[in-house]
């Protein structure tokens, strides 16, 4: 027996990872004067995040309880985002096997004031080629589309340029095509490995570009960050959770710029009412916001019922 033990010993190479440990890391999304925010400590450079430990009884729980510690912020709307366990994710060799299972979480502005221990930041500082509230952003023309394209170039053969020009062209828009708002991850990734951003080029000389604007975060947690954006934008068109975001009352004109701001992209404004309105998502008040300019405006709150009725009716 301890022959056949020393033997089982002796298969793991020197070097490889001998353990795994969990951590959790939270993507917390408010809307702080009209802009997508999102939850940040340190330097405004990491999310907040902690290692799963036996005395959690649940990974929500565990979460839950980082986050408080660590920001003073309790969170309500929670969801499962992805799992990350790529090998080289965190850019460091170690003994040690690190998996981050990430959440999205939706809080209101009233709950998200600011404090020592954490800071709000809009989440187009880190993505700021994703605005295109104003049309497309100057950037993606004059610094991205040409750094992408001779990254394009320096491609070893042709299947490979064609590949990587189709990659580029799909998920910035070039080439006559749309600019598609939930491909924020593989926007980041493309910008990742052509050497673009910080966190491609730490401990390395891998770039031989300027790199582009945009603020960096510690690991991989602008990934992560990039895969809840993509997360909200996609789920805002098929689930209410926008009004997660919102504030008990709200006119339909803050309620349409919440949106814009999740999509980074304006919508039709009759188009978006009668979209709200046919979904009977929400309801009159009976009040009017005094803050508005000319006319007041209705007030209006989510008709919570419509999570019942759709349940019942087996529809999304």
């Amino acid at each position: 027996m301890k022959g056949q033990a020393a033997a089982s010993r002796k298969e793991t190479p020197p070097g490889r990872p001998h353990e795994a440990s969990v951590d959790l890391i939270a993507v917390v999304v408010a809307m702080t004067d009209q802009e997508p925010s999102v939850l940040t400590v340190g330097q405004a450079n990491a999310l907040p995040s902690g290692p799963f430990e036996l005395g959690h009884r649940s990974l929500q729980s565990g979460l839950r309880a980082w986050v408080e510690q660590q920001t003073s912020h309790q969170l309500g709307y929670i969801e499962q985002l992805y799992t990350f366990a790529d090998r080289d994710r965190i850019g460091e060799q170690r003994q040690q096997r690190v998996i981050s299972i990430s959440y999205l979480a939706l809080t209101r502005a009233e709950h998200a004031a600011g404090s020592g221990k954490r800071a709000w930041r809009s989440w187009y500082d880190y993505f700021p080629w994703e605005d295109h509230r104003s049309g497309a952003p100057p950037m993606v023309s004059d610094i991205l589309q040409s750094r992408l394209l001779a990254w394009v170039d320096e491609a070893d053969h042709d299947s490979l340029r064609r590949e990587r020009r189709q990659r580029v062209a799909i998920a910035f828009g070039f080439d006559g095509r749309d600019w598609n708002e939930e491909l924020v991850l593989q926007r980041y990734e493309l910008l990742y490995e052509a050497g673009l951003i910080e966190e491609a080029t730490r401990g390395s000389a891998r770039s031989t570009s300027p790199l582009v604007p945009g603020a960096s975060m510690i690991a991989d947690h602008r990934r992560i960050l990039a895969t809840g954006i993509a997360r909200l934008r996609s789920k805002i068109k098929y689930r209410p959770v926008v009004f997660e975001l919102m504030p008990p009352a709200f006119t339909f004109l803050q309620l349409q710029r919440t949106v814009e701001a999740l999509s980074g992209r304006l919508v039709h404004k009759p188009n978006f009412r009668r979209l709200i309105e046919q979904q009977d998502l929400v309801e009159e008040t009976g009040e009017t916001a005094a803050d508005t300019v000319g006319r007041p405006a209705k007030l209006f709150r989510f008709r919570h019922a419509v999570l019942d009725e759709r349940v019942v009716a087996g529809t999304k």
